[in-house]
């Protein structure tokens, strides 16, 4: 949209408003981290709770997922965290043999449907999770400010699982998780592309 005035950026704004906290860290969590306080843990919440409800609404089943998962479950999702430097949180292999830390839900419900046989008559499957996400975020040459390409945050993400019979059931499942998300921003009244 077109303003009267020179807009503000979410970090501005948030702390203007004492909600968002990301400077002075270093000491704490280090660099891309951040508190949510006040307002901020509040609309959080609000944001996970409402497009819980739009979608549970829909008909897709809630799903909670471990954060810490072994490598093959990453591998089978295309990731691979052996890889330099790598993507994702390893936890230490001296105490925990081939765990590493999700940066996202997808990871934990892929590896639910790794081993879960599902019938054709009940397809296509749709999940919701919310959850805490774990990403190492590399250097890109310039510090990021702001909740962008930080270390941990929560999401609410959508998976499906389709049958290929037709070819194209893949591709109707995205299309109408587009809509949803489209759907999810215009009632927020937010802007998006």
């Amino acid at each position: 949209p077109v303003f009267d005035f020179k807009p503000k950026g979410h970090l501005e704004l948030g702390e203007g408003l004492d909600i968002i906290r990301q400077r002075r860290l270093s000491h704490v969590s280090g660099h891309r981290s951040y508190y949510l306080c006040g307002a901020g843990a509040l609309l959080q919440h609000a944001l996970v709770t409402f497009t819980l409800g739009k979608l549970l609404s829909k008909g897709f089943l809630p799903m909670t997922v471990p954060d810490l998962l072994r490598g093959a479950v990453f591998e089978g999702c295309g990731v691979q965290p052996s890889a330099t430097p790598s993507p994702v949180y390893t936890i230490d292999p001296a105490r925990f043999e081939d765990l590493c830390l999700a940066g996202t839900s997808e990871v934990g419900i892929a590896g639910y449907f790794m081993d879960h046989a599902v019938q054709l008559q009940d397809l296509p499957v749709r999940v919701v999770c919310s959850s805490t996400c774990y990403r190492t975020e590399t250097d890109t040459g310039q510090e990021p400010w702001g909740l962008y390409r930080v270390h941990q945050f929560t999401k609410v993400e959508m998976f499906g699982v389709t049958a290929a019979e037709r070819g194209t059931e893949s591709d109707e499942l995205l299309d109408e998780f587009l809509g949803l998300q489209k759907e999810i921003f215009l009632e927020l009244g937010l802007h998006f592309r």
